[in-house]
């Protein structure tokens, strides 16, 4: 390894003693919250240049991002301040590609020796069936049943983007199927609007390692919203949801199935009064307006964000955070602290109110099940808007 080399592999780190290196995640809360590199402290990006008085003069001290590119150029300044730095060779999305191979080879190697070890894929569904059948599949089971998400002889397009929600659902799809109360079928649909080279490897080896038998299909999306300076990732995100349903039809599905979870309900219901002034919420499923005779359900919609981080911590797993080819340099997917993201400020304002009140999140839930329209200005209804005063002098106290 030169000592004028910015980048070094991780093999390279691996091959280095403990105490010779520290390894820094310089990635956003946000992100790291999708996994960290064991071993890896956590200084986000904008904190780097006001902690260099704790990174170690005596080490080397690498640095990651998502993919190696900011991190390079932080090295590189952090060696005029007389640190030995070095970026991470793809950063994390590269360590996770090269973590897949080495769980693939110890896989492989298990089926030559003929070992009665239980596989991965195994492992993961036993899991879903004992340790986290409360948290997680029960309460899959109850959203289907209760909202009515999935009838006799649907046909399901399970949407997978990549993250920890969309392959916790196809699993939880595969066991829904196991147990077969009703004649319906899937496909595992993953749509590649452009993803690097990288993070469709990855969607691709975790589908291999959890036996999730998906259908890839390829788009241009990214590169139609490359030029869009304004709301971009709202653009992409509907443009996404044309491709899947257009897709879905195509292959026989009347319903499209996203990874939506209980958090994001209640994230979404406070950012509409917050942001939006209006009461409102994300529902469990939807007619489509653009494809007849389409569907859009959310059977994850009673799920838990911690129970679903606990499952992917559990079995060992890493997920991507945001596929976009753009993570390094965009700022709405990569927000640091002059620029926090709505939703994010939410989740932070939630966390927050929590600490008072431990029942605040089923409360923001509950109150869009008991709203009391005798009690509220005006509401709207398929569009059209209803003033208290149409039926004040109906209404006695």
């Amino acid at each position: 390894m030169s000592s004028n080399n910015l980048e070094i592999a991780y093999k390279e780190i691996i091959a280095l003693n403990k105490e010779e290196y520290e390894l820094v995640d310089m990635r956003n809360d946000s992100a790291i919250s999708y996994g960290i590199i064991p071993g890896a402290i956590h200084i986000p990006e904008n904190e780097i240049y006001n902690q260099i008085g704790k990174l170690s003069k005596d080490k080397k001290v690498i640095l990651y991002c998502a993919r190696g590119i900011v991190s390079k150029e932080y090295a590189e300044n952090l060696r005029e301040e007389g640190i030995e730095a070095y970026s991470l060779l793809g950063g994390y999305a590269g360590w996770l590609v090269n973590n897949m191979k080495e769980q693939q080879e110890l896989e492989e190697s298990k089926k030559k020796k003929g070992d009665k070890e239980k596989t991965r894929a195994e492992e993961i569904e036993l899991s879903i069936r004992k340790k986290f059948h409360k948290q997680i599949f029960s309460r899959f089971a109850k959203a289907v049943r209760e909202y009515e998400l999935i009838k006799e002889n649907d046909k399901v397009a399970v949407c997978i983007s990549g993250g920890k929600d969309s392959m916790l659902m196809a699993k939880l799809f595969q066991e829904l199927k196991r147990h077969n109360k009703f004649n319906f079928e899937v496909e595992f649909l993953v749509m590649d609007p452009g993803y690097s080279e990288a993070n469709r490897q990855i969607i691709e080896n975790n589908a291999k390692l959890m036996n999730i038998p998906i259908t890839v299909f390829e788009s241009d999306i990214f590169d139609s919203v490359y030029e869009i300076e304004k709301s971009p990732c709202y653009l992409c995100a509907r443009m996404r949801r044309g491709h899947l349903y257009n897709k879905a039809k195509e292959l026989g599905c009347n319903k499209i199935a996203l990874g939506h979870h209980y958090d994001d309900v209640i994230e979404t219901i406070l950012m509409g009064m917050l942001y939006g002034g209006q009461v409102q919420t994300m529902m469990p499923k939807l007619h489509s307006t653009n494809f007849e005779g389409m569907e859009l359900i959310r059977p994850m919609y009673l799920i838990r964000e911690d129970d679903i981080k606990h499952w992917r911590d559990y079995n060992n797993l890493y997920f991507i955070q945001c596929a976009c080819r753009f993570t390094d340099t965009c700022t709405t997917c990569s927000p640091d602290s002059r620029s926090v993201s709505k939703r994010l400020e939410i989740k932070n304002l939630i966390a927050e109110m929590k600490k008072v009140n431990p029942f605040v999140e089923g409360n923001i839930f509950k109150s869009v099940e008991n709203v009391n329209l005798s009690t509220v200005i005006a509401y709207k209804e398929n569009g059209v808007k209803h003033h208290f005063l149409e039926y004040y002098d109906d209404i006695k106290e």
